[in-house]
């Protein structure tokens, strides 16, 4: 048990830690609502989920300085550098809205957008990599239990941001600011995807 909190107290402060996914449910749920961002939510969750089923079951992908890692890698830095191309470039175009419907168009849209998130973000494949390397003696139901553990929190946590940032008393505050934010993030995942073609290059 004692193992179990530590591992779990581990994978909450890296959630802490901002990110793209961060930004992706930030911007969705002011421009279009918590409900329309609990799809980016669950396709995060799921994306992490993928890589915890890689990293508990050992598969070599997670490795850092293999060939499909730093595929990985590469196509992580592009993704950023779309989702930094598109916050900029519509930034303002979108209008605050809390009131979207969960099974709009624009709800699975984001549940796409939120699973590319999680599975091109090579942070998150080292992160879980390095977790499971602390339970690689545990045995499949300890294994099986912080699996799940971690997909719940992660989907518990994006959904409190999203619910947090979408609220309709906040949405009215950052209405006016939105086209700011959306610049804001959109330069920093241009950087984060920039910084990660250099440090790629240079290898």
């Amino acid at each position: 048990m004692q193992a179990f909190i530590l591992i779990a107290l581990a994978h909450f402060l890296a959630l802490l830690s901002p990110g793209p996914d961060f930004f992706l449910i930030a911007r969705t749920a002011i421009a279009s609502g918590w409900r329309v961002a609990s799809g980016a939510c669950l396709g995060i969750a799921l994306g992490n989920g993928v890589f915890i089923v890689l990293a508990f079951t050992g598969v070599s992908i997670l490795h850092e300085g293999s060939v499909l890692f730093d595929l990985l890698q590469l196509a992580g830095a592009v993704y950023l550098i779309y989702l930094g191309i598109a916050f900029v470039r519509h930034a303002g175009s979108t209008s605050v809205c809390a009131t979207s419907g969960s099974t709009s168009p624009t709800w699975w849209r984001n549940l796409q957008m939120g699973l590319l998130s999680g599975l091109l973000n090579p942070k998150n494949a080292l992160f879980y990599a390095s977790l499971a390397s602390l339970v690689a003696g545990s045995s499949t139901v300890w294994k099986v239990s912080y699996g799940v553990w971690m997909l719940c929190a992660v989907l518990a946590w994006d959904l409190l941001v999203a619910v947090g940032i979408g609220h309709p008393r906040v949405l009215r505050r950052f209405s006016a600011a939105l086209p700011l934010l959306e610049r804001l993030s959109g330069l920093v995942l241009l950087l984060l995807g920039m910084g990660l073609l250099i440090t790629l290059a240079w290898r």
